[in-house]
């Protein structure tokens, strides 16, 4: 008797894998992804592009930063060659005090800070302006010497200023003095009083000096 037929058997059940593994093939990307896309990151096993984006965010940020700062120093160097340049001195009239704190002889306090020397003699008080009349350069007070100085070039100086060795052709000029409402010194070296060479001295002039103080 002949056996009923059962359902046909595959006898290679591999061999429908790989219909199926085509299948599924189908469905994915084919080609090599761009690169820098997400693609190209998923198929290299990187997570994505996101950091890579924000590191290049900061990157720009800085490079700009840095080309505007050049800029702007540029612009401000540029415009500050335009404008003048202003030179401030000290005030030319100032107050020493009053003719009571001056000894007689030669007070150099005030050298620094005005260039001048406060000069009292038995018979009136003047004031000095620090300044060589050679080549201008200031002189030192040697009170040993009871002479002025200049270690520029060797010009000697009495202690009243008037030259007497070395190469300067003058005597040093005197600044203009008064007394001030409140009874202090008032110097203004704006005002200065000379005795050039062959020519009358200034040094008596009204201004010159103070007397009887």
């Amino acid at each position: 008797m002949a056996e009923p037929e059962t359902g046909k058997v595959n006898p290679n059940p591999e061999a429908a894998k790989p219909a199926a593994a085509a299948t599924q093939d189908a469905t994915k990307y084919v080609g090599t992804p761009a690169v820098g896309t997400s693609k190209a990151a998923a198929a290299a096993g990187v997570a994505g592009t996101a950091p890579s984006t924000e590191i290049d965010r900061h990157r720009r940020r800085f490079v700009w930063t840095m080309v505007t700062g050049f800029l702007m120093a540029w612009f401000l160097a540029f415009f500050r060659f335009f404008l003048p340049r202003t030179l401030f001195e000290p005030n030319s009239v100032f107050k020493i005090g009053y003719p009571s704190e001056f000894a007689l002889g030669v007070d150099t306090k005030f050298q620094q800070k005005y260039r001048i020397w406060v000069d009292r003699t038995p018979d009136r008080l003047f004031v000095i302006y620090a300044r060589c009349t050679h080549l201008g350069c200031t002189p030192d007070w040697k009170p040993s010497e009871n002479k002025f100085k200049c270690p520029c070039h060797g010009s000697g100086y009495d202690s009243e200023g008037i030259n007497f060795e070395g190469p300067a052709p003058r005597p040093m000029d005197r600044a203009h003095i008064e007394l001030a409402p409140d009874g202090q010194v008032l110097v203004d070296t704006s005002k200065l009083y000379s005795w050039p060479k062959g020519q009358p001295s200034k040094f008596n002039d009204p201004g010159a000096f103070l007397t009887g103080v």
